[in-house]
């Protein structure tokens, strides 16, 4: 069996797999697994408009970012949903995005897809420290190593997607000016192509395709260099999903970082914001500052691509620990699902409602006990995760299969011209051309009234609320 009909097969099999998955567990809502949005959203319809010419053009690229804490650094819940979508289009797979090599510092999970290697000693940061050491990007993580060479290795670890990647780009910075290498491929290494210094970009464009690469840190005693990402990108068209996450990290955590210059490198077409569950864990939550830090990230990511689509997940129902054996149910949740309607309305975005699919208010103990979430009743078990991004999925490839893009306007068909050609001529065959008349001058000419032009403003030249009508006072 060729590998291609092997994908097919194995997305046939989960997508067959989702009403027996429902049968099994009747606490869930599968009526409410949808994307809930307003039609005439300019930027879902954008998104929409652009996913459809691609797939039936094969030309073209997409962007979707997935974005969150613990739930997505994880990595099970997004890759779901990314084997779905590139199996679905097993011909429109670009490269495997921004991601990062978390599991080259000590006690720190890496999503399963792709495996980490390093055996030196490196400074872990990340953007839910009250004082970040040094500067993060947009994956909110960095590390930092000093004083020795250093090697981090990427292995893919995901046989059933072929990325097919040849252009790497390494994000981070260092005072003293070490520049990465790349090894690839048999020990074959190269140099950047391209540095990138106001960005802190080091770019490399290989002449094959790899799945796997070493990223080799020159740094000698009293030296150098934090990692903030790592882009794998490819030459094809097609579509990249970007999964962003750092556990622990709220909202407020991502304003922390320096996101417009990495936002740039992906551009993201669509960005699925599953941010939340931090912020609303406390019992000092205050929903005004949730939507108002929401309207900031949104305001960032907007400023970048003003056509970005958003879809907002809420939270999933959970609760709190208030003994060593004992927990009381977040009701904080509601408040969230209530914020996370709003944003939709203000920015134009999706909600994909996972507080009311799970079953609602205390719906978290279900699913501990059918196996599908942990102890601590607010993360999920791999199964749990699994059938979260099979549902998105689900509600995502319905609006993508049932897209009717607009029809274009019936061509006038051209009437005759009625205009007096004088001295009885007729129009002459296109091509052809009269010799002018002498211009004949009125005697009395009747003085030409000038119109004021309505002022225009470019986008430089526009406010920020102008820009973004939606932005937060």
């Amino acid at each position: 069996m060729s590998k291609t009909k092997a994908t097919l097969l194995a997305l046939a099999l989960m997508l067959a797999a989702l009403p027996l998955q429902a049968q099994d567990h009747p606490f869930l809502r599968t009526d409410a697994n949808q994307l809930h949005f307003d039609s005439t959203s300019a930027t879902m319809q954008a998104f929409l408009l652009k996913f459809h010419r691609m797939r039936t053009t094969g030309q073209g690229n997409i962007s979707i970012m997935h974005i969150g804490g613990s739930h997505v650094q994880a990595g099970t819940f997004p890759h779901r949903i990314r084997t779905h979508l590139l199996n679905a289009y097993p011909t429109l797979i670009r490269g495997r995005g921004l991601l990062f090599p978390y599991s080259a510092a000590a006690k720190c999970n890496n999503p399963a897809d792709y495996k980490v290697h390093c055996l030196e000693k490196v400074t872990l940061t990340r953007n839910v420290y009250k004082q970040p050491e040094y500067p993060l990007g947009l994956c909110g993580i960095a590390v930092t190593a000093h004083d020795v060479p250093t090697s981090i290795q990427l292995l893919n670890n995901e046989p059933m997607i072929d990325y097919g990647v040849s252009r790497i780009v390494v994000l981070g910075h260092s005072p003293q000016g070490i520049v990465p290498t790349l090894h690839y491929s048999d020990h074959h290494s190269t140099p950047p192509s391209y540095i990138d210094s106001t960005n802190h970009r080091f770019v490399y464009n290989l002449r094959q395709e790899v799945d796997s690469i070493e990223i080799m840190i020159p740094c000698h005693e009293g030296e150098q260099f934090t990692l903030t990402g790592v882009m794998l990108d490819s030459r094809h068209s097609g579509i990249t999903y970007h999964s962003i996450g750092v556990n622990g990290a709220a909202v407020p955590d991502y304003l922390k970082c320096n996101l417009c210059s990495d936002l740039r490198l992906i551009r993201p077409d669509l960005v699925i914001f599953g941010i939340g569950i931090n912020d609303a864990h406390g019992n000092d939550f205050d929903s005004v500052a949730f939507k108002n830090n929401y309207l900031r990230l949104c305001d960032s990511i907007r400023s970048v691509n003003p056509q970005c689509a958003f879809i907002f997940i809420t939270n999933n129902d959970c609760y709190r620990k208030t003994g060593r054996r004992s927990y009381s149910v977040n009701r904080n949740g509601l408040q969230v699902q209530e914020v996370c309607y709003r944003l939709a309305k203000i920015t134009g975005g999706a909600v994909w409602d996972q507080f009311e699919i799970m079953g609602g208010l205390k719906s978290m103990e279900k699913w501990q006990k059918a196996g599908l979430a942990q102890r601590d009743k607010v993360h999920f078990t791999r199964a749990g995760y699994q059938l979260l991004g099979d549902l998105f999925y689900e509600a995502l490839s319905h609006e993508l299969n049932n897209y009717q893009p607009p029809k274009p306007p019936a061509a006038k068909h051209a009437e005759p011209s009625m205009k007096h050609t004088g001295d009885n001529q007729k129009p002459l065959p296109r091509g052809l051309r009269r010799k002018p008349r002498t211009k004949q001058v009125s005697i009395n000419p009747t003085p030409s009234v000038q119109h004021p032009t309505p002022a225009t403003s470019t986008p430089e030249k526009q406010s920020s609320r102008e820009q973004f009508p939606y932005i937060s006072e």
